[in-house]
């Protein structure tokens, strides 16, 4: 009953006329091409930035030491990533659903831990992993320019498997040197914490007369403009 709602719910909202698109000059295009056209330059404005250059500099493989590459992949690792992958998701540019991949069994493991090491050790991605179908989601009703919807990137699920083992490694090695003042995107840690820590901040400025300024800086599209040299640095 839920997947037949959600299904007969999707054909309605996304059934709708095509409203257009506002252009840079503020004019509603409605013409499929155009309206690709604009997205594409809207997309490359986004993405290509001064701080995200065509390569960074790290360091050579041969100067890293043996062990701060971390060990082979196991097949424990590559079998709890795909636990992990919820079931229904949409698909990537290779149209491979996840739900297949939970169905592999021991011996599309091994090779699948086999591709993940490959990929691990020569820190080159196939092409399929690094082709993304993006769909652009409204934040507003009324959204008549590229700025009023949320892009998402759909990548391939096999490609998720590899990015969720090296979240899971650089989370543990990351955890020591983050200081205690850092609440986002950390595991146990969320927005409460922070409230928690500006209300004592704030009852003990009131013990002691002093002023507190606080400040809410909302960064637009702040992770689509991380400075990568700076990161990687």
């Amino acid at each position: 009953m839920y997947m037949k709602t959600k299904e007969l719910g999707w054909k309605e909202n996304h059934g709708i006329q095509n409203v257009g698109i506002e252009d840079s000059q503020g004019n509603r295009i409605v013409d499929q091409r155009q309206v690709l056209k604009i997205w594409e330059n809207y997309i490359s404005e986004l993405y290509d930035r001064p701080n995200r250059p065509e390569t960074l500099e790290v360091e050579p493989e041969e100067e890293v030491d043996t062990d701060e590459k971390g060990p082979y992949i196991l097949q424990s690792e590559v079998e709890k990533a795909i636990k992990e992958m919820r079931k229904g998701k949409a698909t990537g540019d290779d149209d491979v659903p996840g739900d297949v991949l939970k169905l592999l069994g021991e011996g599309g493991l091994k090779t699948l831990t086999k591709l993940m090491n490959t990929i691990y050790e020569s820190g080159e991605w196939p092409k399929d992993f690094t082709e993304v179908t993006m769909i652009a989601l409204k934040k507003k009703t009324k959204a008549t320019k590229c700025s009023d919807h949320r892009t998402i990137s759909l990548i391939a699920h096999t490609a998720k498997i590899i990015a969720k083992i090296l979240k899971r490694r650089i989370e543990r090695k990351i955890e020591d040197v983050l200081g205690e003042d850092q609440f986002g995107f950390r595991r146990g840690k969320g927005t409460r914490d922070a409230i928690g820590m500006m209300r004592i901040i704030a009852e003990r400025t009131l013990e002691i007369d002093e002023e507190l300024c606080v400040c809410f800086i909302d960064w637009q599209k702040a992770f689509d403009r991380v400075n990568w040299t700076k990161l990687m640095q």
